[in-house]
């Protein structure tokens, strides 16, 4: 595998984990987000990554698709809020602040591994460069 192969990789990987990280940003700006139908509530999103290997075994990191979560919605009782259905409920997104931190957290950190992976594969070719001036 070659520099050119390696540095496809990193950076599409980068490209998947921009696409998480703003999904995450999302999930979190709408956590308090108020509905007064289950149909009209945010539910959280989630990205669907795979690896994919292209033609001579060149491979990728694609988001295939943004899901959205399956977890149940928060249903409050609260007659008083305007946006309360007939039955005096709400709800509210289905959202996990603590686990989109933690995941916001694992995200900012596999993008950072990649980027040391850029760094890593530009000082190699230069120290390549030198060996052949030489």
């Amino acid at each position: 595998m070659g520099f050119k192969d390696i540095s496809n990789i990193a950076g599409s990987a980068m490209a998947a984990q921009t696409v998480r990280l703003n999904t995450i940003a999302s999930n979190l700006a709408n956590a308090n987000a108020v509905a007064g139908s289950e149909t009209e509530a945010y539910r959280a999103r989630k990205p669907v990554f795979a690896a994919i290997v292209g033609e001579e075994g060149v491979a990728r990191v694609q988001v295939l698709d943004v899901v959205q979560s399956a977890e149940p919605l928060r249903k409050m009782h609260e007659p008083d809020n305007p946006l309360a259905d007939a039955d005096g409920n709400v709800f509210y997104a289905n959202v996990n602040e603590v686990a989109e931190m933690a995941d916001m957290m694992a995200a900012s950190r596999a993008f950072e591994t990649n980027v040391e992976v850029m760094s890593r594969i530009k000082s190699m070719q230069a120290s390549l460069l030198k060996l052949g001036e030489s």
